[in-house]
């Protein structure tokens, strides 16, 4: 997994790219012990994580729990089988999540 970070001020977006499993997620939790120092806003983007594991989600826990401290946590571009799993553990409920616009249903005859 390659984690891309970018600062702005007091505004962190942490870009996740591959897959988040057991080993990968302790990288994750160093880069995010690092680097929340000062931050208000941190948006986690997770438009080219494909996968993500019970130690993946963990982190994300963690570091949710950290930002309800001291500003906010957005998780957004959550790929199909990312959200799946999300939703099934009901982290989907934990974490705040940005919500993909939804085109509407529409059917033509």
């Amino acid at each position: 997994m390659e984690i891309k970070t970018e600062r702005d001020g007091e505004k962190l977006t942490v870009t996740l790219i591959g897959k988040l499993d057991a080993v990968t997620a302790i990288e994750l939790d160093k880069t995010m012990s690092k680097e929340l120092d000062g931050v208000k806003n941190l948006v986690i983007d997770l438009k080219d994580l494909s996968y993500i594991a019970s130690a993946g989600l963990r982190i994300l826990l963690k570091t949710q729990k950290r930002m309800n401290n001291q500003g906010e946590l957005f998780v957004k571009n959550i790929q199909r089988d990312v959200r799946t799993v999300m939703d099934m553990t009901g982290f989907s409920r934990l974490l705040t999540l940005e919500e993909e616009e939804r085109k509407p249903f529409s059917v033509s005859f």
